[in-house]
This record gives structure tokens, C-alpha cells and sequence, in this order.
């Protein structure tokens, strides 16, 4: 049976070392003057070079004039100074942290800097080997971190819990607390970066079931992130994974992992501590391979220093090592000094009780002392069996542990698929409902549409009924053909050729502005030989002084050529009645139809003085107000529109004013309103086209 006292000496070693260096590694305090990532950066500087960290708080605390953040400083120089190794200052910046801690009250900033004492005292106490009273420190910081809601600092607490239970062979309760340090971090959503000092943890467990497989499974996963490591975790995770292969008496790969801790300690002044204790380690191993030489440098340069910092733990182991290196050289004298020489520690584990009595039995067999000799087997042989039967019952209760734990993973994952499939569920009804809803509204809609389209329909047909019956009546009331018919024989019975004449030229006018108030274009020819009977009738009152100019581009048809109806008719009848009967001297009045292929452009000039607003003559100006609105109506159903402009112009070879309509028409411009499909918009182009016709009458 290899050295068992080695593995616990070192083991208990390295866990000290990391409950005490777990780096908190958010912080949740943000000092003055010092940012989050100068924190960062301090706690990452503490773990590779405690004395430079130390150096730089000494700079900062001066800046802190709060009294908390001041003992966070505090702290923060009693973790360094127990990482650089120096015990007794680590402890007197810790105790001016207590005394303080002791007058604070509850706020939360004072429970935060009181657990973080507690942790340090339970980092403290951890690496006195005092594990009942670390625990009860450990516990009392996590619940206060708990209280405060901490989140990160608690579960790096939850960690140093699992390395104390694992160091007092609690192996049961320090795998419960690296599982729920997991589940933990799980809900915090850490990576795995932050989850291997658990990772290797739990291999250490399994190490001590002597579960091989379970240990490989757990080294390889902290393994993953050996290069995030910081140089004292690589030093636990190579020295806990070389005892592995030491308890499978694998001395060689146990030796090269010794090795390369060795190296990474050695490339760090600073890691003092951790030097010294791998070197035990190699002098285990050493003198197991039979190689006494390089068993007793190891072994005896380590010595000193461990007898420096007063660590009884570890000179125990180191003397037993020593009886039997002296056992192995022949030198029975010097094993019997060194026996009579060993430290007694007050406590000390039964694992290495086992180791001290199998050494105890090989000096007692040198000594031919075979009583002794003989004691110290049978006294093995009872720590065997209890260890074995300790071992037994701590597989058991890991087995418990896990079912425990998979059966609570198992309940709890069924409660959150039964919530999911309600919450689903619910999401399905509610989707149901929203189109149900979605729907009927517009179902809805489409059926007000549908009545308010109908309703316009009903009431456009009434309104077109009784247009049409208004119509009729009023035709109906005195027929115009009657009328026309006794103008003509009372004419015809007058004797004066010239009233005859005149009166004949009315009726045709009255009888061609009927005809046209149905219609809502004519030609140009019909609009032109309205607009002359209508100057024939006016010439009595113009003359003698009146001219009217028709010029017409001889390339036009003017019988092809269609125009709204009374285009002409209502701007020459502006122009006669506001503008040139008053009018003193020349009445002159122009009428030009111009062709320029893709449009026709017709002028309409007078020399009346110009346009304006107010006139002494008869009217009220809405004819070209209904002439404007019937061109805009037409205009929504053409892509090219018809233009119209008035202006004042200057009168050519006379200093005069008048007044100039102009209207741009292009030549495939139609007049069929087949495209109207507002029912409004029929209804108001109705009835202005019967304003347009009572006006024209």
C-alpha cells in the first residue's frame, strides 16, 4: 500500500490554498476614483503577483474616504499578504477589519464588508487546518451574501464549503456542495471558465471512492480550460491529478504532473507556498521509485519552511517520510533520532495515522522488535477495515446524493414541461381568440362597407329619379316647342323686317342653348355659331364702335373638333356684358383657335379695360366659376388636362387694357365619364351641370 499520509498532506495543502484564492470575479463595488475593470485587473494581479497587487492598493487607499470601501482595501491587503506568505500581517489587517466590522450596522455595503471577513477568517482558519471553525465561517458568509443577494461572491463561498468538507473527509457533503455550486452557476448562466475548481473537485472525491473513471471524466472537463487558468489553479489541478495516478501506484505519470507543478510554481516568486508543497510531493514519489537521493533533496528543502510558517501538518508527513528514508538507506540509528524528533500535531487524520503505523512496523521490523512490529500491522489492519468500511458508506450515500439530485433535476424539469405545455396551450387559445376576433371585425367592416355603398346606390338612384321628374316637369310645365312655334307666327305677322330678324335669332338661340344643356361637349363648329347668333342679337347695343375677329388655324376641323359646351359662350358673354358695352370708344373683341398638333389653344381677347373682381353689369360672376369646375371634373378622367388662364394683357398697337382667357386642350381629350366610380362625385358633377344649364338659360 503506497504512502496514503502523502495525499492527505498535500491534498489538505492544496485545498487550503484554493479556499483561500477563490478570486471574486465580479465585483460588486465601485470605489471612487477606481473603476470596475482597475478592480478586475487587481484581483487578476493578486493571483500571479500578490506583491505588485499589494503595492498598487497601498496607492489607492489613500483615494478611499469611505469608511467601507477603505476596509474593502483592507481586505483585499490581508488576501495578499497571506498569498505572498506572510502570515502575521495578513492577520493584523484582518483583525483591523473585524473591530471595525463589529460597530457596523445593516446596511447592505456593511453586510457585504462583513461576510467578506468572515470568508477571510474562514480562509484563515482553513489553512491553520482548523476545518470545524472555517466552516462555521464559510457558512456564516454565505448566508449573509445570500441575505444581500451577492450572487458571484456566494457561490465562490459555496466552493470554499465544498474544499473544507472535502479536507475533514466530509467527502458526502463536499460533493453536494460542488453540485449545487453548479446548479448554481448554471442559473447564473456562468461558462465553464468559472466552473472548473468545482470540476476538479468533484475528481478529487471520486479519487477518494477510488472511482477512477468519474476522476478521469471530471479532470478532463476542468482540463478543458487550463490555459483561463490562473497560475496558483494550475497548480492545484496538476498536483490533485498526479495523487490520482499516485493512488493508482502509477509513480510516473504521477511524477510528470509533479513536474510540471513544480515548473509553473518555480516561474512565480510569489508561489512560495505552493513550491514547497510540490516538493513533498516529488520527494513521495521519489522515494516510492526508490530513488533515496532525490527523495532526500526534496524532502529536506521543504523542511525549513514549513517549519518557518509552523505548519505541524505538513512536518509531521515530512518526518515520517524522513523515518523511512533512513529505514531505506540501512541507517536504523538515524530513523530511531528522527522517530524520537517528530512533531506531534494535536490532531492528526486518521489516513496518516495509517501511513506513520506501516513505517512504524518497517522500523520495528529493522529493530527486530517483532512484538512492535507485529502491534502496528493489527492497529493497519483496524484503520483498514474502518477506512473501508468509511469508504463503503460514503459510495453509498454518493449514490444516494446523485439520485437525490437526479430525481429533484427529473421533478424539476417535469414542472417546467407541464408549465410549458400550459403556457402553450394558453398561447394556442389566445391566438384562436385574436384571429376569431381579427375576423369577425373585419367581417364587420366589410358588411358596414358593403351597406353604406348600397345606401349610396339607393340614394343616388333617387336623386338621378327625381332629377329627371324635376326635369320633365318643369319641360312639361309649358312645352318649349309651343313656345317657339307662336314666337314664329306672331314674327311672321310683324311687318318690320328687322325685328323680325331679330326675334328669329333669339329663338334660335333659346332653342340651341336647350339643345346643348344635355349635353357635356359639342364641336367647335356648333360653339362658334352659338357665340356669332349671340353677337347678332347683342350687335344693337355694341355698335357702331364694335369689331369681333375670328382667325382659326386652317389646318383645324372645326366639325371634328369637340369642346365643353358653352367654353365659348360664357367668356364672350363676360366680355360683352361686364367689359365692353360700358366701354367708351372701340369695342374690339378677338376669338383665336390655334393648332399645335398634340393641342388646340383657343384665346378669347377683349379690350375692355382688363379683368375685375367687382363690375357695374348685371350677374354674379358664376359662369366661369361653373365653366372652371365642369373643366376640373372632366380633367380627373383625362391624363392630360385642359388648361385654363385669365390674364390681363396689353392690347397690341393701343394703350389699352383687356382682359385674356386662354384654354389649352389636347387633342385626344375625351368627354365620356365611363370611369366614374365615386357616387359623391357623379352626384356633384350632376348637379353643377344643371347649375351650368339654368345659368346658360
Amino acid at each position: 500500500m503506497t504512502c496514503k499520509l502523502y495525499f492527505i498532506v498535500i491534498y489538505s495543502c492544496m485545498l487550503v490554498l484554493c479556499t483561500c484564492c477563490h478570486p471574486e470575479r465580479k465585483k460588486d463595488v465601485q470605489l471612487p476614483g477606481i473603476d470596475t475593470q482597475t478592480m478586475e485587473r487587481l484581483d487578476t494581479l493578486l493571483a500571479s503577483d500578490p506583491s505588485k497587487a499589494l503595492s498598487e492598493m497601498d496607492s489607492l487607499l489613500p483615494l478611499l474616504k469611505d469608511s467601507i470601501l477603505y476596509y474593502r482595501g483592507i481586505v483585499f491587503k490581508s488576501k495578499a499578504y497571506m498569498l505572498a506568505s506572510c502570515q502575521q500581517k495578513a492577520d493584523s489587517m484582518l483583525k483591523m477589519a473585524k473591530r471595525f466590522c463589529a460597530s457596523c450596522g445593516e446596511s447592505e455595503d456593511e453586510l457585504s464588508l462583513r461576510a467578506s471577513v468572515f470568508n477571510m477568517e474562514g480562509n484563515q482558519l482553513a489553512r491553520q487546518t482548523k476545518f470545524d471553525s472555517a466552516c462555521v465561517k464559510f457558512l456564516q458568509a454565505y448566508n449573509l451574501y445570500t441575505k444581500i443577494g451577492e450572487k458571484i461572491r456566494r457561490f465562490n463561498v459555496m466552493l470554499n464549503l465544498a474544499d473544507v468538507y472535502i479536507r475533514e473527509g466530509y467527502y458526502d457533503k463536499g460533493s453536494l456542495w460542488y453540485h449545487h455550486s453548479l446548479a448554481f452557476a448554471d442559473s447564473l448562466g456562468l461558462s465553464g471558465k468559472q466552473c472548473f475548481p468545482a470540476y476538479y473537485g468533484l475528481a478529487q472525491v471520486y479519487m477518494e471512492l477510488r472511482d477512477f473513471a468519474q476522476c478521469d471524466a471530471y479532470f478532463d472537463r476542468a482540463g478543458r480550460y487550463y490555459d483561463d487558468m490562473k497560475p496558483f489553479e494550475k497548480n492545484i489541478y496538476l498536483n490533485n491529478r498526479g495523487n490520482s495516478y499516485y493512488f493508482r501506484q502509477d509513480y510516473p505519470t504521477a511524477l510528470k504532473y509533479f513536474r510540471r507543478s513544480m515548473a509553473c510554481a518555480s516561474a512565480h516568486p510569489e508561489m512560495e507556498y505552493e513550491r514547497n508543497l510540490t516538493m513533498i510531493n516529488l520527494g513521495e514519489v521519489f522515494l516510492l521509485m526508490n530513488q533515496t537521493d532525490s527523495a532526500s533533496y526534496y524532502l529536506s528543502k521543504c523542511y525549513d519552511f514549513f517549519k518557518k510558517v509552523d505548519n505541524n501538518s505538513a512536518l509531521y508527513y515530512i518526518d515520517t517520510q524522513l523515518v523511512e528514508l533512513a529505514l531505506k538507506e540501512e541507517n536504523l540509528p538515524l530513523a530511531q533520532k528522527r522517530l524520537k524528533e517528530a512533531v506531534k500535531p494535536a490532531f492528526v487524520e486518521p489516513n496518516m495515522i495509517h501511513i506513520r503505523n506501516r513505517y512504524l512496523q518497517h522500523y520495528f521490523e529493522q529493530s527486530k522488535d517483532f512484538r512492535q512490529a507485529y502491534y502496528y500491522l493489527c492497529e493497519n489492519s483496524r484503520i483498514d477495515d474502518s477506512i473501508r468500511s468509511e469508504r463503503i458508506k460514503m459510495r453509498a450515500q454518493e449514490f444516494a446524493l446523485r439520485y437525490q439530485q437526479d430525481s429533484t433535476l427529473m421533478a424539476k424539469e417535469i414542472l417546467i414541461q407541464q408549465t410549458e405545455n400550459k403556457v402553450l396551450i394558453l398561447h394556442q387559445w389566445l391566438y384562436i381568440g385574436g384571429l376569431t376576433v381579427l375576423f369577425l371585425i373585419i367581417a364587420a367592416g366589410a358588411w358596414l362597407v358593403y351597406r353604406k355603398k348600397k345606401h349610396d346606390m339607393e340614394e343616388l338612384k333617387m336623386q338621378t329619379v327625381i332629377t329627371s321628374l324635376q326635369l320633365k316637369n318643369i319641360r312639361n310645365r309649358i312645352s318649349p316647342h309651343f313656345i317657339f312655334n307662336i314666337l314664329g307666327r306672331e314674327i311672321s305677322s310683324l311687318k318690320d323686317q328687322e325685328s323680325n330678324a331679330y326675334l328669329h335669332k333669339l329663338i334660335k338661340l333659346i332653342r340651341r342653348n336647350l339643345e346643348l344643356a344635355e349635353s357635356t361637349a359639342v364641336t367647335l363648329a356648333d360653339e362658334l355659331d352659338f357665340v356669332k347668333t349671340y353677337i347678332a342679337i347683342e350687335e344693337r347695343v355694341l355698335q357702331p364702335d364694335f369689331e369681333m375677329h375670328i382667325t382659326i388655324a386652317p389646318t383645324l376641323d372645326i366639325q371634328q373638333i369637340k369642346i365643353p359646351v358653352t367654353l365659348l359662350q360664357i367668356p364672350v358673354e363676360n366680355a360683352v356684358k361686364h367689359a365692353l358695352i360700358e366701354k367708351e370708344g372701340k369695342r374690339l373683341l378677338w376669338i383665336e383657335i390655334k393648332d399645335y398638333r398634340q393641342y388646340i389653344e383657343i384665346v378669347i381677347r377683349d379690350n375692355g379695360g382688363g379683368f375685375q373682381m367687382v363690375t357695374n353689369g348685371e350677374g354674379t360672376g358664376t359662369g366661369l366659376k361653373i365653366l372652371a369646375q365642369t373643366i376640373q371634373l372632366l380633367n380627373s378622367y383625362n391624363p392630360d388636362p385642359i388648361v385654363m388662364t385669365i390674364d390681363n394683357v396689353k392690347i397690341a398697337d393701343r394703350e389699352e387694357m383687356g382682359c385674356e382667357i386662354k384654354f389649352t386642350i389636347p387633342v385626344n381629350y375625351s368627354y365620356l365619364l365611363r370611369r366614374i366610380k365615386d357616387i359623391n362625385l357623379w352626384r356633384r358633377f350632376t348637379e353643377r351641370l344643371l347649375l351650368m344649364t339654368k345659368k346658360a338659360q
